[in-house]
């Protein structure tokens, strides 16, 4: 089997074991795939393997391959029987300039973490059939060097931002610290179930709680504890510095 293959395997089996920890099926648990740094062959080859979410951080190396996996999509009748019928994420920061290119290939955009950056998403959606899909960014950690909005700051930005158009908010996104302990990052990823409940109380137009995307390789299972239903995986299924 290959290395690949029986790497997501031993992936989705700790999905499954921490979704039932937490009461939960392991249905209910979408897995991303990030592959930052991985070539087209290995995304083909988790493609046939029944992944069916990429995510990427850069939005040029992103589009390279999303034109490749487009052209395999269009070929599958032809070629082999894979189901190239994938959602792609954009899981890193998104520069304003890149907007444009950003809305032509994700299906969600986990970033959002400025105001600014959230107006011209929607300036850009005016053509889109349905609104464009977020998660706002939220820094549970404190860290200085983290993107994303400060926790004491994000009722006030939903708040201004909800009437939008062209914009759905459908969740919160958040990254834990790199730490060697899973556990340092338990109380980051409550915080943000947390705030979660608590926006969706206020019932915004335009404003869901449907996603919380949060854990990566080294701290996804505890993220799966404390509610995230998107875990973001590259190193665990690639074997490299995702």
């Amino acid at each position: 089997m290959n290395q690949i293959t029986q790497n997501l395997d031993r992936v989705k089996q700790r999905i499954a074991d921490a979704a039932q920890r937490s009461g939960r099926q392991p249905e209910s648990i979408r897995l991303i795939a990030v592959t930052k740094g991985v070539n087209v062959s290995q995304i083909q080859r988790i493609i046939a393997e029944g992944v069916t979410d990429i995510g990427e951080n850069r939005i040029q190396e992103a589009q390279e391959k999303y034109n490749i996996i487009n052209q395999c999509k269009e070929n599958a009748t032809q070629e082999k029987k894979i189901n190239y019928n994938c959602e792609w994420h954009l899981i890193g920061h998104l520069q304003r300039n890149k907007v444009k290119s950003a809305l032509e290939m994700f299906s969600l955009i986990h970033s959002v973490d400025s105001i600014r950056l959230y107006k011209e998403i929607s300036n850009r959606s005016i053509d889109k059939e349905k609104p464009t899909r977020v998660l706002l960014q939220v820094n549970t950690t404190g860290e200085v060097s983290k993107f994303g909005i400060a926790v004491d700051e994000l009722f006030g930005f939903v708040e201004n931002v909800h009437t939008y158009p062209n914009v759905e908010i459908c969740g919160l996104m958040t990254i834990g610290i790199l730490s060697a302990s899973p556990e340092d990052n338990r109380s980051a990823f409550e915080l943000l179930m947390k705030l979660s409940e608590t926006i969706e109380q206020q019932q915004f137009s335009g404003v869901n709680m449907q996603y919380l995307s949060m854990g990566m390789t080294n701290d996804f299972e505890i993220a799966i504890e404390e509610g995230a239903n998107l875990v973001r995986i590259g190193t665990a299924i690639f074997g490299t510095a995702n």
